[in-house]
């Protein structure tokens, strides 16, 4: 076919079924470097104008690629197509994706998980607040108090008065059984080789398990946090006009307790090794767990070589 023939669409040659070039599946592919939706679909559609410039009725994945890092180094810089590159290179590795994100009440964690799926791919994004629900179907009031109040507020319904802080103590009461049913996420998600998100105030460094799992899923936790209380305080206003269920009221009432919270959760991460994103713009802050999960996943690819290399080395192989 000549350049005058161009074909209404190009077919990607070694999918499934020969699928032609889409630019909302490219525009939400590039979206994963960091790029907004608007400026992911221009590097899209200057792909499209350059498959059917050269006229080739098909294409293969390698050389569409190819196209793609072209178009987004030139339309948004190399920093860009780097990030889109390395990504490709974690879709390779065949291996979920598990990313934990932590964080008190308030900091942001849901609309950053929602977005980060999107960005991602990722289907799968579970609250810890809808495992606590189900929790709570299941283990009655009198039982387990803790599971039936909100996380900055199981302090108030301990049995016994603590000798230390009763909303920390309160919190982690609440944490510890909810990681129970954190962890059942963590084994399905190995067990099926299924990507998934988990966000909320019980994503708790030292209270999961993912070394255990972690030839079977690539875990990433990461703690977000608000620094500024003026800042941190006003999202509960913007919450509860958002949610008429979430009134503003509450949230600023146990506000205390919530900061504790995140200095009692930041101090965890910082022990445990786990990186703490301040959430100064939203922007930045996506962009700063996308590059956390890049470099997470170029550590588990160095790791996994040097598991190879060690491995033919006690076998006597010279490679």
């Amino acid at each position: 076919m000549t350049k005058d023939q161009k074909s209404p669409y190009i077919v990607i040659s070694d999918r499934e079924t020969g699928l032609p070039y889409s630019k909302g599946l490219m525009a939400s592919q590039v979206m994963v470097t960091g790029l907004s939706p608007f400026r992911a679909y221009q590097v899209a559609e200057a792909v499209e104008e350059r498959l059917l410039e050269a006229g080739a009725p098909s294409i293969t994945s390698e050389e569409l690629d190819r196209v793609a890092l072209e178009a987004i180094s030139e339309l948004a810089g190399e920093r860009f197509a780097k990030t889109f590159l390395r990504w490709r290179e974690v879709e390779a590795l065949d291996i979920p994706l598990v990313v934990l994100i932590g964080g008190t009440t308030g900091v942001g964690k849901s609309t950053l998980a929602t977005q980060l799926a999107t960005r991602l791919g990722i289907v799968r994004v579970v609250a810890t607040d809808a495992v606590r629900e189900v929790m709570r179907a299941l283990f009655s009031e009198e039982l387990m108090p803790a599971l039936h109040t909100s996380s900055f507020e199981a302090g108030t319904v301990l049995r016994e008065a603590p000798n230390r802080d009763a909303a920390i103590v309160g919190f982690r009461e609440q944490t510890n059984v909810v990681a129970v049913g954190i962890d059942a996420l963590l084994a399905r998600a190995a067990l099926e080789g299924t990507s998934i998100i988990i966000e909320g105030a019980h994503v708790v460094p030292g209270f999961l398990d993912l070394e255990s799992r972690q030839d079977r899923f690539l875990g990433v936790p990461l703690i977000i946090t608000v620094e500024e209380e003026d800042v941190h305080r006003s999202h509960f206003a913007a919450r509860g006009a958002d949610h008429a269920g979430r009134p503003a009221p509450r949230y600023l009432e146990g506000f205390d307790n919530i900061r504790r919270i995140q200095r009692y959760i930041k101090s965890q991460a910082l022990s445990h090794g786990v990186p703490v994103v301040p959430n100064y713009s939203f922007d930045r802050s996506l962009a700063a767990v996308i590059d956390l999960v890049m470099e997470r996943a170029t550590e588990w690819v160095q790791q996994g070589i040097a598991r190879s290399n060690g491995v033919r080395a006690r076998e006597g192989d010279p490679r």
